[in-house]
């Protein structure tokens, strides 16, 4: 029998696309891309559009690798922030047509996958540690951090839904995101400290 496999984490695999590692970009590429194009095509509701952006993104990692810093969070929240936002943006570039998002609609076990079954395991666990971390949150941050990075909402948007103040939507978002780096850091040190 073969012992597990260790996953190379996110940081060295960073430093490693930074010296010109495209096997590196590769294997972030299979770690991230089904999670980052389900989020992509729940926002622009176009496979077409989500691919195109979730190329751009990693065409963005690969030359701006050193702009990642994981001292201010994990990789795979930049890369759903830096996708958000260039999901809303292409939104926002044509005429924005008016929808209303089903929440039934987003299923986070509906990540699209073609990897391996390590690959599958290893993104069934992160969305485990996703939800089991967002499980954490106050209802009012959960339901507002949903809504940005699961429905692709703005946060003025947020506020129009929730019928909260502007103000109070972005101290949600920005107190939940906190708590969840905290969680996932508390968690890697944990699992840091077993091995």
């Amino acid at each position: 029998m073969t012992a597990p496999r260790q996953q190379v984490p996110d940081s060295a695999m960073v430093e490693r696309i930074m010296a010109g590692d495209e096997g590196a970009l590769a294997a972030l590429y299979d770690r991230y891309a089904g999670m980052l194009y389900a989020m992509l095509v729940r926002i622009l509701k176009d496979t077409s559009a989500a691919e195109e952006v979730l190329q751009d993104l990693f065409l963005q990692l690969w030359h701006g690798a050193a702009r990642f810093d994981a001292s201010r969070g994990s990789l795979a929240g930049w890369l759903l922030v830096i996708g958000r936002n260039r999901a809303l943006s292409r939104l926002r570039g044509k005429e924005r047509r008016e929808f209303v998002p089903d929440p039934e609609e987003f299923s986070i076990e509906a990540v699209p996958s073609s990897g391996n079954l390590e690959d599958e395991a290893a993104r069934a666990q992160l969305m485990e540690r996703l939800r089991g971390a967002l499980a954490k949150l106050p209802p009012e941050q959960r339901e507002a951090v949903e809504l940005a990075y699961f429905e692709g909402m703005t946060q003025t948007e947020i506020a129009a839904r929730t019928g909260s103040p502007l103000g109070t939507v972005k101290s949600r978002v920005r107190a939940a995101m906190q708590t969840l780096k905290q969680l996932f850091d508390d968690e890697s040190t944990r699992q840091s400290g077993r091995s």
